[in-house]
């Protein structure tokens, strides 16, 4: 599911494809013998106009809710372009009876998880929640439906964080590059603009605007709320109810009108601080109003194909990778045509060269057997997405919020109508080189890291002690339940004779199979000397096939049966349940006897050479660099760099060797889950990987311990950034067995991990403005961790930002935490039990981690029980003994900090 440039109240985007996109595209579709929808729904619309969609998933005792409010980006007034983004943030500074501070307490009691996003032509509102707290949820979304709090002051405060969000996306050059494609193809109409506003529209706009913009679109008949979970529909609906039926609905104004003009071809050029660089042929689509819309979505799979010219340029050495995307809004949309290169790479060759695979596929290659494996495809992504409830939630709300469809069950049914001719007019007519825009964004080398002896920033910006806040009667039992909730996992275990580690668990919530592997390597460990990288060209070259099968006859068994597959040290298939049987052995085929073809090493290696020589001067890597220097010895293993040398070295049996020494059973566990009995499910597992054989002894893959680091300061340059992003971080001489673990990890949720509800964010996004996120993170394994704080900010504001994240870290040093923090912390920990069992993805990621570090599959809650005995002495006492913010080692990239 392609996904909009999302403005996130709490959560920042990061990579390319987040931005070249105009809005989410449902991708539903399958052949004639396509599944609907099987979820009990239960549907009902309000006296006053709100619908509301219910839909059973009994993956998890967890619920999502998704309101969905029909405007965005379209409806803010001329001049004002960030109106719903500016409105959606102060939905989160409180309503009459609910003040932010209540707010985010109750957030963070419920688990941490709510979000929001403001697109185009929708805002949107969302909880995950364990199920019996649905109820707090309902109440507060009906609360802030009748108001919120938004008084020039409150948006004094919040204008600053969200000015940070702004410069955040603007230090992007693919978000800059995304939105010269938005004034181009649009231009005249709301689409020119994405919805995340710019820092003087948010200085012009006032409370007041943003009163007048809510009272306009904020009613209950311009709303759409999507609840998905274990729940009881009556019982739901009823609570629905009583929250919303009083609630009044009101005349909305006329939407506005779409009157798009020719597109001018042009080709916009940008630098870039990734290390790779990227061409784009954009192309005007139709939009999910349009009755080519099915007709389009199926074209864009089929040129996005592993087996079409498009990704041809890959494995013919033109490009790094190469994909077609397709982005639509109601009206409108856009499909791209991308490549990748590295840096010095002929940029209007491949330009060239990606145009001539666009329009040769339109005569060449859009084959009956092509679009029918699209549709398999995007029928498993519709079954796949149901394995989530929070994916299950957002994809009606996608479907009857944004395209205005009555089910996702719509997207299908026409789909399945779509055949080849469909595909081929619509081709022929939106694929039109005359009427495309083209863009290149060329890799832009960093300045090398400045040191410096200090940190500067003399003031004292100690925080204000945190104080309670009286909690509403309705949400005081929430919040105050203290207990480990029960895991509904069961998991049925073996292990082989060859050491393989298998996991199944039996889910009926789609009807899918996933296989999830991962292989504990460490190739800073086990690459040899002189052949660093040589892990990343295995990589690279484990997609072109089998010994049995080459790269498109593998690729076209994958499209046979609908199955989508990656291969590596982190492996997986998904795929329906009827064809699990074939995709098993196809993902152990690719795992255990890979073609690893000579030729294909031949093509990759220069390539991969001329990235690697891009990276080391990328401004991302740098930074990376910088900090890896002062947080470890020189000859600590982690300092191993992969060098064009390195790779140029390298020969075809190196490659080789290291695939067998690297991978390896007795290193590999394989997690299953889905609609599947788990002795079949052993049985697959066993009949495609029983007869893997290890080679040789055992590799050693973990780091030793490391010493504690010396303090430091780096800044690296970025000319692309407007912003400073920062890294905070020190090293922690312990194991992850170490039972001080868990007393860091319940006082970092003190200090972040729930909004403005922790202490970081409260004292750096909610009182100070300084940043649009921040992050603290405790990383721990075998045998070394680091404990790491994140921000991004104005480069004046890095030294102040930085003094309050030590002055909090100093706090936990001298100061029990109170006795509010420690409940909600201990709240939010406990919470995350059920949450982390909310999709099929998250709960495979877990036991492979847990797995790989010799941890209990039960691991959370067995912690839950930890936390609940710990005390704020043991918290403050961790602090102390581990945590040392005078030597912190700080790196900045971007401009100079001030």
């Amino acid at each position: 599911m392609s996904a909009l440039r999302r403005s996130r109240v709490s959560r920042a985007t990061a990579g390319w494809a987040g931005y070249l996109v105009l809005a989410i595209v449902l991708y539903v579709s399958g052949p004639a013998t396509a599944a609907l929808s099987t979820e009990p729904i239960t549907r009902a619309t309000l006296t006053n106009g709100m619908q509301v969609i219910i839909v059973q998933d009994p993956l998890a005792p967890v619920v999502t809710t998704m309101i969905n409010y029909r405007v965005g980006g379209d409806e803010t007034p001329t001049g004002f372009p960030g109106s719903a983004h500016a409105l959606e943030h102060m939905m989160f500074r409180g309503s009459p009876g609910l003040s932010a501070g209540q707010l985010a307490d109750i957030t963070a009691a419920l688990g941490g998880d709510s979000n929001a996003d403001t697109q185009q032509s929708v805002t949107q509102y969302f909880f995950t929640v364990p199920v019996e707290d649905l109820p707090i949820v309902l109440h507060i979304e009906a609360l802030r439906m009748r108001g919120i709090l938004l008084t020039p002051a409150l948006w004094g405060q919040e204008r600053g964080a969200i000015e940070q969000e702004v410069a955040q996306d603007v230090s992007n050059p693919d978000y800059v590059m995304y939105t010269n494609l938005l004034g181009r193809f649009f231009a005249g109409t709301p689409y020119a603009h994405d919805a995340l506003g710019s820092r003087p529209s948010f200085e012009r706009t006032t409370a007041a605007d943003l009163q007048r913009f809510y009272h306009t679109w904020y009613c209950p008949n311009n709303a759409v709320l999507v609840i998905a979970g274990k729940v009881d529909p009556q019982r739901v609906l009823e609570e629905v109810h009583g929250n919303f039926d009083s609630i009044p609905g009101q005349p909305l104004p006329a939407r506005p009108q779409f009157q798009f003009r020719p597109v001018t071809p042009e080709t916009v050029r940008l630098q870039t601080d990734q290390p790779y660089g990227m061409v784009v042929v954009a192309f005007r689509f139709p939009g999910s109003d349009s009755a080519d819309y099915a007709a389009a979505q199926v074209l864009s799979d089929v040129l996005s194909s592993q087996r079409g010219e498009l990704y041809g340029l890959v494995p013919a050495g033109k490009a790094l990778a190469a994909s077609f995307e397709y982005d639509s809004l109601p009206k409108a949309g856009l499909g791209y045509a991308i490549a990748e290169f590295p840096a010095g790479a002929e940029t209007e060759a491949l330009l060239a060269q990606v145009r001539s695979a666009v329009t040769s596929q339109i005569t060449n290659a859009l084959t009956a057997d092509l679009v029918e494996a699209a549709k398999r495809r995007e029928v498993a992504n519709f079954e796949l997405q149901r394995n989530s409830v929070s994916g299950l939630a957002e994809e009606w709300s996608q479907a009857v919020a944004v395209e205005g469809r009555t089910s996702p069950d719509e997207d299908i049914v026409a789909i399945e109508r779509v055949t080849v001719e469909d595909v081929m007019r619509v081709a022929r007519q939106y694929l039109d080189l005359g009427h495309a825009l083209a863009a290149i964004l060329t890799p832009q080398p960093s300045g090398k890291p400045v040191a410096s002896r200090g940190f500067g920033g003399k003031e004292s910006f100690t925080p204000t002690e945190t104080k309670a806040v009286k909690l509403p009667a309705w949400a005081e039992a929430a919040v105050n339940r203290l207990e480990v909730p029960a895991s509904t996992l069961s998991p049925v275990v073996t292990n082989l004779a060859n050491g393989l580690h298998i996991i199944v668990q039996p889910e009926s919530v789609s009807d899918t199979v996933s296989i999830y592997g991962r292989i504990q390597t460490n190739p800073k460990m086990e690459e040899p000397r002189g052949q660093e990288g040589v892990g990343a060209v295995l990589q690279e070259l484990l997609s072109y096939g089998t010994t049995e099968l080459d790269r498109l006859a593998f690729q076209k068994a994958l499209d046979q049966i609908g199955a989508i597959e990656s291969p590596g040290t982190n492996f997986s298939v998904q795929v329906l349940t009827e064809q699990v049987e074939p995709a098993v052995h196809l993902l152990a085929q690719n795992m255990l006897s890979p073609a690893l073809p000579e030729a294909a090493f031949k093509i990759l290696q220069p390539q991969l050479a001329a990235a690697v020589a891009g990276e080391l001067q990328s401004p991302g890597y740098q930074a990376r660099l910088a900090l890896r220097r002062r947080l470890y010895t020189k000859t600590d293993p982690v300092q191993r760099e992969t060098t064009p040398r390195s790779i140029q070295s390298l020969r075809m049996q190196d490659v080789r060797d290291y695939y067998t020494r690297a991978f390896r059973p007795d290193l590999t566990t394989i997690v299953v889950i889905g609609k599947i009995p788990p002795q079949q499910a052993i049985t697959l597992v066993v009949q495609a990987f029983g007869a893997w054989a290890n080679s040789g002894p055992k590799p050693d893959t973990v780091f030793p311990p490391a010493p504690v680091n010396s303090s430091g300061i780096a800044e690296v340059p970025d000319a692309s950034r407007v912003q400073d992003r920062v890294v905070l971080a020190q090293t922690l001489p312990m194991a992850r067995t170490n039972a001080d673990y868990y007393s860091l990890e319940l006082g970092n949720h003190v200090l972040g991990g729930a909004f403005y509800a922790t202490r970081l964010y409260r004292d750096l996004r909610e009182n100070a403005g300084l940043v649009y996120f921040v992050g603290s993170d405790l990383s721990v394994g075998d045998t070394r961790g680091i404990y790491a704080v994140q921000y991004a900010c104005d480069p004046p504001n890095v030294a102040k930002a930085r003094a309050i994240v030590v002055s909090n870290l100093r706090q936990m040093q001298s100061h029990a935490v109170s006795a509010r923090e420690l409940r909600q912390a201990k709240v939010l920990l406990l919470r995350e039990v059920p949450l982390s069992e909310s999709s099929v993805e998250r709960i495979a990621g877990g036991w492979l981690s847990r797995s790989l570090l010799g941890l209990p599959l039960d691991e959370p809650v067995r912690a839950a029980h930890r936390y609940l005995k710990l005390n704020a002495t043991d918290v403050r006492a961790a602090f102390a003994k581990w945590i040392r913010p005078a030597e912190l080692v700080q790196v900045s990239q971007g401009p100079p900090p001030q």
